[in-house]
């Protein structure tokens, strides 16, 4: 089907899935770009929808991207540039949106290693910052990434986009605070919490053994089900004005140190 008037309740419904109401009652995502959307298919997410604008994916990404995704077997419509426009997220102009089945992960299912390095974030407020985690994440080798808490958005655009795709892989995962909380302890886990009030540098912290680093909200931190005692509060020190760094910025800095440590050790 080609697509032409933006007035057309196929691209309406492109504009509602934006919104986490309308993902969440059709159990679907949108994914804008042609990196994001090759990423999430060798993450074996599902596309069901491919929308393609001919004129506009014309460069070499874009093409090879096409190349790929047209032989997944998802149902695939032509748009005018005038109806991308419409559908696409932010500012990218590669002709390629597709929509996929939300993909059914959990804590269970995670093949988590031994002595995994796993991030915990919980509360965060701009879904932006979630994305550079996952990404920072996926950079330093991250084993496992669990979003705590029934307020994250795991699959906003934002976080689609700033993650460069990271958030589609199977080890990433939404689960409750007591669900994670329980999974850690099971395994042992060293429970490192990032806070700014904390006496204990980052650089002094252990993070050889399974170790979970515990990210909170910028305005309010972490909630009170992590005062717990076997948790351990870890700081970056400040050394200017500001008070603190921004969350994705923190957690970049503790996963590279981790990363450091282990790879010290491998030497």
């Amino acid at each position: 089907m080609h697509l032409t008037s933006r007035q057309n309740s196929r691209v309406k419904r492109l504009v509602k899935l934006r919104a986490r109401r309308q993902r969440e009652a059709e159990a679907c995502l949108l994914i804008d770009g042609a990196r994001e959307c090759v990423r999430a298919l060798a993450a074996g997410v599902e596309l069901l929808e491919i929308y393609l604008c001919e004129t506009l994916a014309a460069n070499a990404e874009a093409r090879e991207a096409w190349g790929q995704v047209r032989a997944c077997g998802a149902e695939v419509h032509t748009v005018t540039p005038e109806v991308y426009e419409k559908i696409r997220f932010g500012q990218r102009s590669d002709g390629l949106v597709a929509v996929a089945a939300v993909p059914h992960r959990s804590l269970a299912s995670v093949q988590a290693p031994e002595q995994a390095l796993v991030a915990v974030v919980e509360g965060l407020e701009k879904p932006g910052n979630l994305g550079a985690i996952l990404r920072s994440a996926d950079g330093a080798g991250v084993d496992v990434v669990i979003a705590a808490g029934s307020q994250t958005d795991l699959y906003h655009p934002h976080v689609i986009r700033n993650s460069m795709g990271a958030v589609f892989r199977d080890n990433v995962v939404a689960a409750s605070v007591e669900e994670t909380l329980q999974w850690l302890r099971t395994r042992g886990a060293s429970l490192l919490a990032a806070r700014p009030d904390a006496t204990c540098s980052y650089a002094e912290a252990d993070y050889l053994g399974e170790t979970a680093v515990l990210l909170g909200s910028e305005a309010r931190g972490l909630s009170e089900r992590w005062n717990a005692a076997d948790i351990s509060s870890i700081g970056l020190p400040m050394h200017g004005f500001a008070d603190s760094l921004n969350v994705s910025a923190a957690a970049a800095v503790l996963f590279y140190e981790a990363r450091r440590q282990r790879d010290a050790v491998l030497r």
